[in-house]
């Protein structure tokens, strides 16, 4: 298996990826029991030196029920009955959970409503409740 680019400045070594192929479930004839060509992908990301530290965090956030026990991510793939576009189908998965926790989220910068915001959230709450009191009996008071 080769290196796995993933951008201009991140390559995953081939040495962090393994991977296995089993029999695949599901429909497929004679095919599917004959031939295994569902693909079993795991990147080592507890081991791993290709990623620093924030994004190997967010990229454990994004696997999610990808993770294993060992901290490496899962990536299953039996799309097709190539095993060859299987392993290309799953390095491309996992090129794209990578390439997204590469991306840095961006920093909320607090707000505050403006005046006039403030003043028309107020205006309609007036009205709201002058409609209401509107739906009042006639000889009702507080």
């Amino acid at each position: 298996m080769k290196d796995l680019f993933v951008s201009g400045r991140v390559t995953i070594p081939a040495s962090d990826l393994s991977f296995t192929n089993v029999t695949a479930s599901g429909p497929g004839g004679q095919n599917v029991n004959k031939v295994a060509t569902k693909v079993d992908l795991r990147f080592d990301l507890a081991g791993t030196t290709a990623l620093d530290e924030t994004t190997k965090a967010r990229l454990r956030r994004l696997a999610g029920s990808r993770l294993d026990a060992d901290g490496r991510v899962v990536i299953v793939s039996q799309k097709t009955r190539k095993l060859g576009r299987n392993v290309e189908d799953a390095r491309e998965r996992l090129v794209e959970l990578v390439r997204a926790a590469l991306e840095r989220p961006k920093r909320r910068r607090p707000t505050k409503p403006s005046r006039g915001a403030k003043r028309r959230r107020l205006e309609a709450k007036q009205r709201t409740s002058e409609k209401k009191q509107g739906r009042r009996r006639v000889g009702e008071d507080d």
